[in-house]
């Protein structure tokens, strides 16, 4: 068995289909990339990977754990970084590592001095209150947080959306160190340098996903833009 198995998951609002059966097998150390047009469900897709959103019918299983019926599953593997960061605005950066890193049995002082704040750069604004950070800067500590537990599993929903070019080279060197580590990653993107990432490909399309080659999403894209 894969280590995250998707099994014809299914999400309605009432009459209305977002997602129709949908399967996704991923291992460790890969990295699966979903494709699709603008509102074709991918956010709709990836919280309820996360967790965050719940399918109305199918199955997921993280690591041989039917995760819908264990939901601790989802917060103890999975790292979430959705496309609205999901900081505090009135807090300091510190504090929001801090709210993060609660329970996690981690040392965040550590983390501070080698671990994802201090590769990402955060460490440089840790008093400023999140409202005063740019895009990128809150972009950034949205990875830190999802990271601060250090979760076998990253799912990304168009992390270099509206980003620096210094920022997302950032995301993308520190995507190729984890999964290199065996780390597992499910992101959708539209942007190449991130699809680039895969080593598996999926695509979105009317609620339907199928797998399809990888570096092929140029040419389908274009397929579907016509």
């Amino acid at each position: 068995m894969a280590f995250i198995q998707v099994e014809n998951v299914t999400k309605r609002y009432g009459k209305n289909y977002i997602l129709k059966d949908i399967n996704i097998e991923v291992n460790k150390g890969e990295c699966a990339v979903i494709i699709g047009a603008n509102g074709c469900g991918k956010t709709t897709l990836l919280s309820i990977l996360a967790g965050s959103n719940k399918a109305s019918s199918g199955k997921i299983t993280i690591d041989g754990v039917n995760a819908i019926s264990n939901s601790k599953s989802f917060d103890k593997m999975i790292g979430y970084i959705p496309q609205e960061n999901p900081l505090l605005e009135g807090l300091s950066v510190r504090d929001n590592l801090k709210f993060w890193y609660v329970g996690t049995n981690r040392n965040m002082e550590e983390d501070l001095k080698s671990g994802a704040p201090a590769i990402f750069g955060v460490t440089k604004f840790l008093d400023k209150k999140v409202e005063q950070l740019s895009g990128g800067m809150k972009k950034r500590l949205s990875i830190c947080a999802a990271l601060a537990k250090n979760p076998p599993i990253l799912i990304l929903d168009e992390p270099g959306a509206s980003l620096d070019i210094v920022c997302k080279q950032e995301i993308k060197e520190y995507i190729e160190r984890y999964m290199a580590v065996g780390g597992t990653v499910i992101l959708a993107s539209h942007e190449d340098y991130e699809i680039n990432l895969a080593t598996k490909m999926y695509l979105l399309n009317d609620g339907v996903l199928k797998e399809v080659e990888v570096g092929s999403h140029n040419e389908i894209m274009r397929g579907l833009a016509r």
